[in-house]
């Protein structure tokens, strides 16, 4: 694999792929990968509807599935790719984990818990700082939710 492959929009991609799973599946599309020394140690998609559970969101699923790779709940210098800006539940969980970098697509006005509604990374209480970048793929990962949504209102 080529080192031009492992840029951001690269691994942005796979977690679009497994946003499509969840779309597939009938759940809200949003897919998350967790990815240490260019490797992927988690991979999630929504699965709240699926298995009755509202915690089942993609980063958690990937969070977990890390930890188990890992064997530790510290997922050190790991680097999470989400679809979505992450909610205050899944911003909580990889606050915990202790990731070195979270990257994410759309914005999420609703319950974003990055940038949008709260921003709990930069409060002045919370001493692990994670390095944040948005913005990558917007208009795919946007578009994704967009047309779900839509379809979504015309059932």
């Amino acid at each position: 694999m080529s080192e031009l492959k492992l840029d951001d929009n690269y691994w942005m991609q796979q977690a679009l792929i497994l946003a499509q799973k969840a779309l597939e599946q009938g759940e809200v599309p949003i897919g998350a990968i967790l990815v240490l020394n260019f490797n992927i140690i988690g991979r999630g998609w929504n699965r709240s509807i699926k298995n009755h559970d509202p915690t089942a969101h993609a980063e958690i699923i990937a969070l977990q599935q890390g930890g188990q790779i890992l064997q530790n709940y510290r997922l050190l210098n790991s680097t999470m790719y989400v679809t979505l800006e992450p909610c205050i539940m899944c911003a909580g969980a990889i606050l915990h984990s202790r990731i070195k970098h979270l990257i994410y697509g759309a914005s999420n006005i609703e319950t974003g818990a990055v940038n949008s509604v709260l921003n709990i990374f930069n409060h002045s209480k919370i001493n692990h700082k994670i390095k944040i970048t948005s913005g990558i793929m917007d208009r795919e990962c946007s578009e994704f939710l967009k047309n779900f949504f839509q379809k979504r209102r015309h059932q």
